[in-house]
């Protein structure tokens, strides 16, 4: 996603034109939450989660708009995690893509309110969503709120906290990733296989391929704050180590933590092997993780 392809452009373009539709437009009250909203979605995110639903989908040999609804829940419930942990009562940042975060331009009660409303309407999106056999929409739902919720995100974001400027462990360190990022990363594809009617096995072949694709992406994420430019990623870079967070840059190094990251993605792509639809998408969506910090 470094340079344009065609395939994941075309996912974007669909993602956002469904993204589109189901907000409430800019003029409607109460109009500057919606105005809150759109500002947010709409800032130029990569789309990574939705178009890892659509890979999922894909890899059990289903048609990627299957998961056209869940992919968008995910993107509206992933956007209010970053108007809330940009808040000054989080990580107080300034930019986010580039541009001013949702606080800074619509003021910090707004902020909170129009996060709170993405994330009710991601799951008014999941709801209307067609599932086949052996699934319903109330396991969707149940998937995105676990992953959502205090043993999910919000518990991965409260650890985070809890243990800013203290000593290192590796075992903080593996819960606040595996929750505040590897989870969501998780339910994207798990929902994309739910929404594609996946068997048992094969969606636990895609969950084990989607925990190493979530870690990898988290020590991406450590490496890029540490050792990447402002200008391109568009958010400081640094911050992590002013505030004293818990990151595999810390604990391993640079070297080491480029190594463990690599390695998550050779098993997560040797493992697509064994799925039995087009797996291409996958593939070239787990490579991006280790290709933002080359």
């Amino acid at each position: 996603m470094q340079s344009p392809d065609p395939y994941f452009e075309q996912g974007r373009t669909r993602i956002d034109a469904f993204l589109d539709r189901v907000l409430p437009p800019e003029n409607r009250r109460p109009a500057v939450i919606h105005r809150a909203m759109r500002y947010s979605v709409f800032a130029g995110g990569k789309r990574f989660r939705p178009l890892l639903c659509f890979a999922a989908a894909e890899a059990c040999g289903s048609p990627a708009d299957v998961a056209l609804a869940p992919a968008a829940a995910l993107e509206l419930l992933h956007t209010y995690t970053l108007i809330h942990d940009d808040l000054p009562a989080m990580d107080n940042d300034d930019l986010r893509r580039g541009q001013p975060t949702c606080h800074r331009a619509f003021g910090e009660a707004n902020a909170i309110l129009a996060g709170d409303a993405l994330l009710t309407l991601a799951f008014g999106v999941l709801a209307g969503t067609d599932v086949p056999p052996p699934r319903s929409v109330a396991d969707l739902i149940h998937e995105l709120a676990a992953a959502g919720g205090s043993e999910g995100v919000i518990g991965g974001q409260a650890e985070d906290m809890a243990h800013e400027g203290q000593a290192l462990s590796e075992e903080a360190l593996t819960y606040i990733h595996t929750h505040k990022t590897g989870d969501l990363i998780r339910a994207s594809v798990r929902l994309g296989a739910m929404a594609a009617g996946a068997r048992d096995e094969t969606l636990s072949t895609l969950t084990g391929i989607a925990d190493a694709i979530g870690l990898a992406f988290q020590i991406a994420d450590d490496l890029l704050n540490a050792t990447g430019d402002a200008g391109r990623l568009g958010k400081a870079t640094g911050t992590d180590e002013a505030r004293g967070k818990q990151t595999f840059v810390a604990l391993y190094g640079i070297e080491e933590s480029k190594a463990r990251a690599r390695t998550l993605i050779d098993d997560a792509t040797r493992a697509l092997d064994t799925l039995p639809g087009h797996t291409d998408p996958m593939a070239r969506l787990a490579g991006y993780t280790i290709e933002r910090f080359h």
